[in-house]
């Protein structure tokens, strides 16, 4: 048979049909398989496992788990059009699935990667991809409480000395002071206020959208600054008189963005307050040693005996204000996109 007779033939003429028909089905990448276990308590742990049913041929992927675990019942078995899902509980002995190493083998054959997703008795969530070069997880340890304690604080002090708009607003506040019992009556009356609206939004009895809050946030720094620019001949305000209070209501409205910022780092299962507790300790801590810095500039330029000109003395209070505008102006902004 000539080429061109067998180019006419039926099979010939269907096979090209067929390859493209194919070629999808080809392309497409083989599903990976996912194991999910969830301590139920008493020992127990309910197991899950989904499985393609498009699998490479010879292809023998298990799921591998503790040895000292033993199974609890006969597995049942859904199958849909795609894949297929065995549950069982097993039975292991304390300390549960901490220190064990799950995963799966046949990995590499079936050219494929496992997902596998833990629940543990104490509310953490272990998640993780393996592969066939690495197809095991570790169950880790409960963070000790010493390392949740020093990993917030931590965290605390990073985020207030990070945090522009904050240290401008404690700056303002040692400024507005007058004396050494004024200024500690209005640092405490801002820690106060801070720890106590950080800790009703963290336990979620209060709830405030972010975006707002951070606006707010730059127009008391604002107001800070128009506050400290006005004439020193003219009648003391409130603020003046009272810094205090100034720092006490608009110390709740910067614990709010404190609590924002601790809502996205997210609190350890089990160690919620201590965590809370560790981090506001790190932002009274990083306050302090901000202030203690801004005193020790301030006595030092008290010690040249320059006598300034009022324009200089104005210009940290003007850049203070049009930061805050700018602020102001962004944030603005970010509410209607």
């Amino acid at each position: 048979m000539t080429v061109e007779q067998g180019m006419r033939s039926p099979t010939a003429r269907i096979l090209p049909l067929l390859l493209l028909a194919s070629a999808p089905a080809l392309a497409h990448p083989l599903a990976p398989t996912l194991l999910e276990l969830r301590e139920l308590g008493d020992g127990r742990v309910a197991v899950s496992w989904k499985a393609s049913l498009l699998q490479v041929p010879g292809a023998d992927v298990a799921p591998v788990l503790p040895a000292r675990c033993r199974s609890a019942g006969s597995p049942r078995s859904v199958t849909d059009a795609e894949s297929i899902t065995r549950t069982w509980t097993m039975m292991c002995d304390a300390p549960g699935l901490v220190g064990e190493a799950i995963g799966f083998r046949g990995l590499g054959d079936a050219k494929i990667d496992g997902l596998v997703r833990v629940t543990l008795a104490d509310g953490r969530l272990i998640r993780g991809v393996v592969r066939a070069d690495d197809p095991l997880i570790s169950i880790p340890e409960p963070q000790r409480h010493f390392d949740i304690a020093s990993t917030y604080a931590r965290l605390g002090i990073g985020h207030i000395l990070g945090g522009i708009d904050h240290l401008l607003f404690i700056a303002g506040l040692v400024l507005l002071a007058h004396g050494r019992r004024s200024l500690l009556e209005t640092i405490v009356a801002f820690s106060v206020g801070h720890s106590l609206s950080l800790a009703l939004v963290v336990f979620d009895i209060v709830r405030v959208p972010s975006r707002p809050i951070e606006l707010l946030i730059a127009f008391s720094v604002f107001l800070l600054a128009v506050e400290l620019a006005r004439d020193p001949a003219a009648p003391p305000s409130l603020p003046r008189r009272r810094p205090w209070a100034l720092a006490l209501a608009f110390g709740l409205l910067h614990g709010l963005g404190f609590a924002d910022a601790l809502r996205d780092i997210g609190l350890p299962p089990g160690g919620a307050a201590l965590a809370l507790v560790a981090f506001n300790v790190g932002i009274e801590l990083g306050q302090l040693a901000f202030v203690g810095a801004l005193l020790v500039i301030l006595a030092g330029l008290r010690q040249l005996r320059i006598n300034w000109p009022r324009w200089v003395l104005r210009v940290p209070l003007y850049t203070m204000g049009s930061l805050a505008a700018f602020w102001c102006f962004e944030r603005s902004a970010a509410l209607v996109r």
